[in-house]
């Protein structure tokens, strides 16, 4: 008796199964394929930041600057210590493309004086946000907790300019008695207003970096403290410089501590470029 081929048919079959295996399997990879094109061109990358590297911070103080905030360095008679002086103590870090600091200290018959730099390099790891815009976070944070006075108002100043008008077109006031109500009015806005001169009470700063402020505190045991931070592009720079007199019975001079703070930062800053 003759068989029956069944084979062609079996094959005929398989084929039928594998084709429509294949295109099922190649239609998934084009909607795969499109998906993620699709969402690379609807949200680039955030640009990244200006700077690659920090600079190494204990090399970035010239001798002649640390003279000047640390004069107690050049009265140091043996020269290696001197030398020592001069380079500073590294602050611990684990990066140093993304976090440099740096620390001297000096003392002399009047003073002991110490500086502080600290370099930073914010890098923001969210692909939607960019180095600076995360730099601006960071230096937010910062200046918030320094708590700066709040400026005073144009509303207040007028209305401060009118009362004076009004007490100077009645009775002229006496040098002490404008001191004091001046001294009165300040105490109210700025509590440490008896401890920094009029003028120099901590505030933001123009034309330093991208935005910057500064801070001015003084102890109860006369220990002045001068702080600035400024922010240029995605880097952070903190300046720290304290000073103790040897004695309690004058504070160091504010203004004077506050322009070579402020002198520091400026070369500091173009030296960032």
């Amino acid at each position: 008796m003759q068989r029956k081929a069944y084979v062609p048919g079996a094959v005929v079959l398989l084929a039928a199964l594998l084709a429509a295996c294949t295109g099922s399997s190649g239609s998934g990879g084009a909607a795969e394929d499109s998906k993620a094109g699709s969402a690379t061109t609807s949200a680039p990358a955030a640009q990244p930041g200006k700077y690659r590297t920090l600079s190494d911070a204990c090399g970035a103080v010239s001798h002649d600057t640390l003279d000047s905030l640390l004069p107690g360095i050049k009265q140091i008679a043996d020269q290696e210590q001197r030398d020592r002086a001069y380079a500073g103590e590294a602050a611990a870090t684990y990066n140093n493309d993304r976090r440099s600091g740096c620390r001297w200290k000096a003392e002399s018959p009047g003073a002991t004086d110490h500086l502080f730099v600290d370099l930073e390099r914010v890098v923001s790891y969210d692909n939607t946000v960019s180095d600076d815009s995360r730099a601006q976070e960071v230096y937010a944070t910062k200046e918030k907790a320094a708590n700066l006075p709040e400026p005073p108002s144009a509303s207040a100043t007028g209305a401060s300019s009118a009362a004076s008008g009004t007490a100077t077109a009645s009775a002229p006031p006496s040098p002490s008695a404008s001191a004091s109500g001046s001294a009165s009015a300040s105490d109210s806005a700025n509590p440490s207003a008896t401890e920094t001169p009029t003028g120099l009470e901590p505030r933001t700063l123009d034309g330093l970096g991208d935005e910057a402020f500064l801070d001015d505190q003084l102890s109860t045991a006369e220990q002045r403290t001068v702080t600035v931070v400024f922010r240029t592009s995605n880097v952070i720079v903190t300046i720290e410089y304290d000073e103790q007199p040897a004695t309690t019975t004058q504070a160091p001079d504010s203004k004077d501590m506050q322009d070579k703070a402020r002198k520091l930062a400026q070369q500091l800053a173009g030296s960032l470029g």
